[in-house]
């Protein structure tokens, strides 16, 4: 992982993925993956995304996990399964050596088996639910290190991807530095209104003295 990289995915580990949503909605990048979500509401995952495209058979079976031993630490694995609920692209496997070697998580437009083992060891999957059906010999890889789809959004490779309790946002890494930036304006924004209300303030006043309506609104590039 690069040193920008580094810093922005620590920058990522102090905000939520409301901040990140609304910080996209001002700037106007879609971002987040519909329909993804976590297998544990305590999972939290931050990194660069490790990209793998799959597509349905045809005379060759294929295989359905074998970059797993080539890919760094902090690295989020993002599987583009084309929203499949029928038949899983990661299980046991996969997930007890992502965990070993401290990958940053997995997201998956699709299932996932074997989620007592996720669970277990505390490794963050998010994905549109679990189901036991393999994927071998239904679906192979199509591309690795590509443009994908993740609950309706594209992710790049390296794009950076952060999740919680309420899903994943995908921040375009060539955009992280802004999408951050104004994610912390609001984030510091709402904090401050939850002090205020602490101390005996409206909300209605809290909000306005801190321009709460305005900080999630699409703003042009010169504001």
């Amino acid at each position: 992982m690069t040193d920008s990289a580094q810093t922005a995915v620590k920058a990522l580990q102090g905000l939520g993925t409301s901040h990140i949503s609304d910080a996209m909605d001002r700037l106007g990048i879609a971002g987040q993956c519909l329909g993804i979500m976590p297998l544990d509401r305590t999972f939290r995952l931050a990194g660069p995304a490790f990209t793998v495209r799959y597509v349905s058979v045809g005379t060759d079976p294929g295989s359905v996990g074998d970059f797993i031993d080539d890919l760094d630490p902090g690295t989020v694995v993002v599987l583009d399964n084309a929203g499949r609920l029928d038949a899983t692209v990661w299980g046991d496997l996969l997930t007890a050596t992502a965990a070993r070697r401290g990958f940053g998580g997995t997201v998956i437009d699709g299932v996932c088996r074997d989620s007592d083992r996720a669970l277990e060891l505390g490794y963050p999957v998010y994905s549109r639910g679990r189901w036991m059906r393999t994927g071998k010999d239904r679906v192979r890889v199509d591309g690795y290190q590509v443009p994908v789809t993740v609950g309706g959004v594209r992710v790049e490779p390296g794009d950076l991807l952060l999740g919680d309790a309420d899903g994943v946002v995908a921040v375009p890494a060539l955009r992280a530095d802004e999408v951050i930036a104004a994610a912390e304006q609001i984030r510091d924004a709402e904090n401050r209104i939850r002090a205020d209300v602490e101390q005996g303030a409206t909300l209605a006043a809290a909000r306005a003295d801190a321009g709460y309506h305005t900080l999630q609104t699409r703003r042009r590039s010169n504001d």
